[in-house]
């Protein structure tokens, strides 16, 4: 290129350095909230606890710190591998990884077109045919030939209002918003693995307590029946007991059911499909009920929850908008030049003397839009707030979360303390009847229905240890994940094949 226009080229990119200041507000990361703890009531350091499967006393603490890897904490190779497998193949991740890339891949194309001209190369070869008048000689015959021409076209917009720098910014938290979407598709998803996987173990547990209960039931029938034919029981005591029994048969199918949905969930949510054998079984005595339980402050919940995160960044996006459409209003100012050559042949089109340039630029001042950029400005205005009132409340919504499940643990403690209590005491009722009967003091009738209620109690302690599996699964999924503990080599975003970060951000 010639020396005049290397000097447009340098004017230009000086005008750029001098660009204005962005109109529009200056995004500012809202305030936590200043709550200092979750609940109404202090937390007890500790819960209740109970000599059974998944009693262990669990403690609240602030200073713990929650692993990306949570599930690991219920120490159970299977499920750690089921989880990570998943992590692998599951394809609501690939969408939220496609998705992010997609985003940041935008991102860096709109800071492609901020920060440098736009440069387009053309050549055209033209035939005309003109007539002779238009050279100044009226009777000179028409002429035709051959036009040849190449050329270098550079435009940029100069952003003295920061239109294309809050455009910009608007693509940048739309790819934190992808972001913290991705967080929240790995979380949901190692989530409801977890809890899956408990579910399966709670109707595998209460289907085991079911047999015995069931296998009492029956033998109660065949007492009942044989004291009915020898006259020492009514008609009515008979078909009592084979209510009683069928009523309790009606609900194995129901769990059968519920244990063959969970088990083809599990598959789904690993990215198989539902009829692989290889989905490995669970029982609540893989599970260890971890004790240390990690509770953030809330102010720092608002750091660790994805669905904060995301709303943040539409908040953001918003925010951006409000600039773009404020700059809309002010002037717009084009640059242009073009560098060139043109011959009426092919072998001479870089001759010297073929040179053509040309710069120049173009203001645009809007005037009379009938009110569409100043209404355009004030529904983005309008947006924002909307934006900002949805931040609020998925803010509160997960204060509300870590608080209903802190309770629930506690509750859960307590409720499995009473089952494993009333458990012991059915127990023990029928240990003493079956003394009892050895002596005499008891019908054998006794005997059953005291087994019937201790098989009873069992499944009804099955049914809360499990809940206390799944609600503190549930914690760590409202507390956030711990994602942010995760070494940057293994987050999902890294993991995901996603292109680093633009350096422009």
């Amino acid at each position: 290129m010639n020396a005049p226009f290397m000097r447009i080229a340098r004017a230009g990119i000086g005008l750029l350095a001098l660009a204005g200041c962005a109109v529009g507000p200056d995004f500012h990361t809202p305030e936590p909230p200043k709550a200092t703890r979750y609940t109404a009531e202090p937390l007890p350091e500790h819960t209740a606890s109970a000599t059974t499967v998944g009693g262990t006393a669990q403690a609240f603490n602030p200073s713990a710190t929650l692993p990306a890897d949570w599930w690991t904490l219920f120490h159970s190779p299977e499920l750690d591998s089921l989880v990570r497998q998943a992590i692998t193949d599951s394809p609501s991740l690939a969408a939220a990884q496609a998705a992010l890339r997609s985003a940041q891949l935008l991102q860096r194309a709109e800071a492609g077109a901020l920060f440098v001209p736009g440069v387009d190369a053309g050549a055209n070869a033209l035939r005309q045919h003109e007539p002779g008048y238009l050279f100044g000689e009226p009777l000179a015959p028409s002429v035709t030939y051959n036009l040849y021409s190449a050329n270098a076209n550079v435009s940029y917009r100069l952003d003295l209002f920061g239109g294309s720098r809050r455009l910009y910014e608007s693509y940048r938290a739309q790819t934190d918003y992808q972001r913290a979407e991705l967080e929240a598709a790995y979380i949901a998803l190692t989530a409801n693995i977890v809890t899956a996987a408990i579910n399966e173990a709670s109707l595998r547990g209460q289907l085991a307590e079911l047999d015995g209960v069931i296998a009492n039931e029956r033998a109660v029938l065949k007492v009942v029946e044989r004291q009915f034919e020898a006259g020492g029981a009514s008609r009515t005591d008979v078909l009592a007991q084979r209510a009683q029994l069928a009523q309790t048969e009606a609900t194995i199918p129901a769990l059968h059911k519920a244990l063959a949905q969970t088990r083809n969930q599990l598959a789904v949510l690993s990215g198989r499909t539902p009829d692989r054998g290889d989905i490995p079984q669970f029982t609540l005595e893989q599970f260890t009920l971890p004790e240390s339980l990690p509770v953030s402050v809330p102010s720092e919940l608002v750091r660790q929850r994805p669905d904060i995160q995301a709303a943040e960044a539409l908040l953001h996006q918003a925010s951006a908008e409000v600039g773009v459409a404020t700059a809309n209003m002010y002037p717009q100012i084009d640059l242009t030049a073009s560098l060139g050559v043109s011959s009426l042949a092919v072998h001479s089109i870089f001759s010297k003397g073929n040179e053509l340039w040309s710069v120049g630029g173009s203001l645009t001042q809007p005037l009379f839009h009938s009110g569409e950029l100043l209404n355009k400005k004030r529904a983005a205005e309008a947006n924002f707030d909307q934006a900002f009132a949805t931040y609020r409340e998925v803010v509160l919504s997960g204060l509300g979360d870590v608080a209903n499940v802190l309770l629930a643990l506690e509750n859960d403690a307590d409720a499995l303390q009473a089952q494993a209590d009333a458990e012991a005491a059915a127990k023990a009722t029928f240990e003493l009847a079956q003394k009892q009967y050895h002596v005499g003091g008891v019908s054998y009738l006794t005997i059953l229905n005291a087994e019937r209620e201790y098989d009873l109690a069992r499944q009804a302690r099955v049914q809360a240890a499990a809940t206390r599996y799944a609600d503190t699964a549930a914690l760590f999924l409202a507390l956030g994940g711990g994602w942010w503990n995760a070494p940057a080599q293994a987050s999902a975003s890294h993991a995901s094949g996603t292109p680093p970060a633009d350096s422009a951000h």
